[in-house]
């Protein structure tokens, strides 16, 4: 009995030491709850207000995204954690590729001034030239040339223009004018002159001009608006692909990966390097599969300036299309009694003007020819420009093209660099892999980093990521992109084609300068924003544009507008 007594003394006696030992370790435990003050201060740096922060560590069971145990995290700060985490990968994004997206901007900018200024010049050179020098006879059917201006400036701006079909209209009503001039004594129907214009192929009352311009300016056009298209595209895609659409599964690991370490008491804890890298890559995935299409995209507009600089340099050009147009009318001239006894001869002996012009031949007409112009007294442009002056503009230009390229070689693989842009050392990552965040706690990063591009994302160990619903806007964007790379590839091989629908992914629906009714100039963007190109903007700036067209390998485009505005080189007779 005794025996038994003293045997459950001692098992109630270690009882009691057993809670007393638990409770004092309850006790030490609560002396030893470490303070959140760290916390405090750079929540309330945040922008919150650090009413919301415990003093101490309080149990984490409440916590959804951040690991449970200790903590100075409530649910309201997580949830405003989890906010905050994907308001600042939004501003990263922006940030990384802002440096980017402003060079085609102002690259855009600068290049569509340009290439609008030359033409505009240009028309007033011709104007200025042709008004002194052939004076009401040139102001009476001044509207020939104005027109020829007005369809390439449309052209330019997105006008839904034919360059060859223009350029022969052109030539055909010039030869018309020219003809009846030369031949004022007589009377000519409207199917008499439409006759003349059917023996242009055969007598080539022009020489060699036309053709010879025709493939100089229609190349250059197809440069000038397929460059500044380019330009525009793609800061269009950039601006679009940097307002990244941010899912949920994202969020979470973003706040995982920045926030997370508030929670644990290490504010100041950055996210190893491998860790941040998987989790902006799986952030970011799309964009990386926007990579190989923006790439094609860049080397195409690199060909296409490479067609800008050259290898024509402006002494291959010098003579303005004025001076062209002069020539072409003298040889006109040189050859009018051959033109217009064949003429005669096909279409038929005209019927006499009547007594009061009969008289009057080609002598009393046309009986001057163009004067050379001493230095002095040659003309410059509206804008008072010098030949030297337009010199020294143009090696401006050429060095901005040199520009160009430089900032596009550098955004190259641009999308796919994106996470490791964001995730410098030193800028969001700890560079030391021993003392980082690693997702849990102070401590090394062991798992491998993921490849970019969605399809590898099935691996991602931070970031839940459905591989089977690629981001729709991403897809339009390469679409985008694929249609104008292959106007770009066009267009350096001197072609000018027109697409449809984007949808078509980059086929063309005709080829060549000339477009069937009912197609478009423009790129065409499926999505919720308006559509990044007008298809014809000359109604509402007939001097402006930003959509430029397909480059080719012909006479670069700048030094063929170029050689439309330089001032006379070379001075002609006087047309009376």
């Amino acid at each position: 009995m005794y025996a038994m007594w003293k045997l459950q003394l001692a098992s109630c006696s270690s009882l009691w030491m057993l809670m007393l030992m638990l409770m004092l370790s309850s006790a030490a435990a609560d002396s030893k709850a470490r303070s959140c003050s760290e916390v405090r201060q750079a929540y309330n740096l945040k922008g919150f207000s650090r009413v919301s922060v415990p003093h101490q560590e309080i149990s984490g069971e409440h916590l959804r995204i951040c690991p449970r145990g200790h903590t100075c995290c409530t649910s309201e700060m997580e949830d405003r954690l989890h906010q905050q985490s994907k308001v600042e990968f939004e501003t990263l994004v922006e940030q990384s590729s802002q440096s980017m997206r402003t060079t085609f901007v102002s690259r855009h900018k600068k290049f569509d001034e340009f290439f609008l200024e030359l033409l505009d010049n240009s028309e007033k050179s011709l104007n200025r030239m042709f008004t002194q020098t052939y004076g009401k006879l040139y102001m009476q059917n001044s509207e020939v040339f104005q027109d020829l201006f007005t369809e390439l400036k449309r052209y330019y701006t997105g006008g839904n223009v034919n360059l060859e079909e223009m350029l022969n209209d052109f030539w055909s009503r010039l030869l018309e004018r020219m003809f009846q001039l030369l031949n004022s004594q007589y009377h000519f129907t409207d199917e008499y002159l439409e006759c003349v214009s059917k023996y242009a192929d055969q007598l080539k009352p022009f020489g060699d001009v036309p053709r010879k311009l025709k493939a100089q300016v229609t190349r250059a056009f197809i440069a000038a608006r397929t460059f500044v298209q380019g330009l525009m595209v793609g800061r269009e895609v950039a601006s679009r692909v940097a307002k990244v659409n941010v899912a949920p599964a994202c969020v979470k690991a973003l706040t995982k990966m920045l926030y997370c370490p508030y929670c644990r008491n290490m504010p100041g804890l950055k996210p190893c390097h491998n860790y941040c890298h998987n989790v902006m890559r799986g952030c970011l995935a799309n964009q990386a599969d926007l990579d190989p299409e923006w790439n094609f995209f860049i080397d195409a507009m690199l060909l296409v300036a490479d067609r800008l600089e050259g290898p024509f340099n402006i002494e291959a050009v010098i003579e303005p299309i004025d001076i062209k147009i002069s020539d072409a009318i003298m040889t006109m001239q040189d050859n009018s009694m051959q033109v217009s006894a064949r003429v005669f001869q096909g279409c038929g002996q005209p019927k006499p003007a009547g007594m009061g012009r009969s008289a009057r031949g080609i002598s009393d007409v046309f009986n001057t020819r163009f004067r050379p112009y001493t230095p002095e007294e040659r003309p410059t442009t509206a804008a008072g420009t010098s030949l030297e002056r337009l010199r020294v503009v143009w090696r401006t230009m050429q060095h901005n093209v040199s520009d160009i390229k430089v900032k596009l070689k550098q955004s190259k693989r641009f999308w796919s660099n994106l996470p490791d842009e964001i995730c410098s050392t030193g800028k969001l990552t700890e560079p030391d892999d021993e003392q980082c965040w690693n997702s849990h706690t102070k401590g090394r990063y062991f798992p491998e980093v993921v490849k970019e591009g969605l399809t590898n994302q099935i691996n991602n160990p931070e970031v839940d990521v459905d591989i089977t619903r690629p981001d729709t806007l991403i897809r339009q964007q390469i679409m985008a992109l694929r249609v104008m790379t292959n106007k770009l590839k066009n267009a350096y091989n001197g072609n000018d084609i027109y697409f449809q629908d984007s949808s078509d992914e980059g086929s063309s629906s005709g080829s060549g300068s000339g477009c069937s009714d009912g197609c478009t100039t423009e790129i065409v963007f499926i999505g919720t924003e308006a559509p990044v190109i007008a298809a014809d903007r000359s109604n509402e700036r007939a001097a402006a544009a930003a959509a430029g067209k397909p480059l080719s390998c012909g006479p670069s485009l700048l030094l063929v507008v170029l050689s439309l505005t330089l001032p006379l080189a070379v001075m002609q007779t006087q047309w009376r």
